[in-house]
């Protein structure tokens, strides 16, 4: 092989493998790169709404006729965002009453409790739960998470500690039709170009990857006085 080809061979290899990695679902706080949507606050596409929020998609917050809603993507078994939990939660708080937070189920494929831990929020969410399973999915996170075995049992734990009817839980858990409304949130995700967690838009725009407490506020205020 002449040393011309040997690099030429090598720079194509180069292409390939930089390809492969830009295709790869990456859960360490990917940005939103979607079809048509590329990241940026200001002067972006907005997402389709009817991809963002669907009548069954749940609410953290719900303020009638506020002008702002905020979907977060997210893996409850992602450790980018649990890291990004204290700056929704800042969020949360500081626009109390003005905003709707939503959050859709996006577990990652080589999580092994992700979409268990997806189904379990659902099911708390069906007995009026969603923020107290919320919460203790992250809090705990390090204690279950990155397990190759199953933690349906630690799950069912966390229901009993917030007073839930277990049985009912764990029925709604093992429901097929729990498991379907978790992949058809993920498939929305994947419609929408999203490659990893946690992907974030305000009104349709997408965030930078991760954004910080004044990226997410800045962008929540130029909608607001919009």
């Amino acid at each position: 092989m002449s040393k011309n080809l040997g690099i030429t061979l090598g720079l194509i290899m180069v292409a390939v493998i930089g390809l492969g990695l830009l295709l790869v679902l990456d859960d360490r706080g990917g940005a939103p790169t979607a079809r048509g949507v590329p990241a940026g606050p200001e002067g972006t596409p907005t997402a389709p709404a009817g991809l963002l929020v669907r009548e069954d998609s749940r609410y953290l917050d719900r303020v009638e006729d506020s002008p702002v809603t905020v979907v977060e993507f997210l893996d409850f078994e992602c450790e980018a965002c649990r890291a990004q939990f204290p700056v929704m939660e800042r969020i949360r708080e500081d626009y109390d009453g003005r905003i709707n937070t939503v959050i859709r189920y996006f577990p990652m494929p080589g999580h092994t409790n992700s979409e268990p831990a997806a189904a379990a929020v659902e099911a708390a969410a069906q007995q009026g739960a969603l923020e107290e399973m919320y919460v203790r999915m992250y809090e705990t996170q390090a204690e279950w998470g990155e397990s190759r075995e199953s933690q349906a049992g630690v799950f069912a734990g966390f229901a009993e500690d917030l007073g839930l009817d277990t049985d009912e839980f764990t029925g709604t858990v093992e429901d097929p039709a729990t498991l379907e409304r978790v992949r058809s949130d993920f498939e929305d995700g994947v419609a929408l170009g999203v490659r990893g967690t946690p992907t974030i838009f305000v009104n349709g725009r997408p965030t930078p990857s991760m954004p910080g407490y004044e990226a997410l506020s800045a962008m929540i205020d130029a909608e607001l006085e919009g």
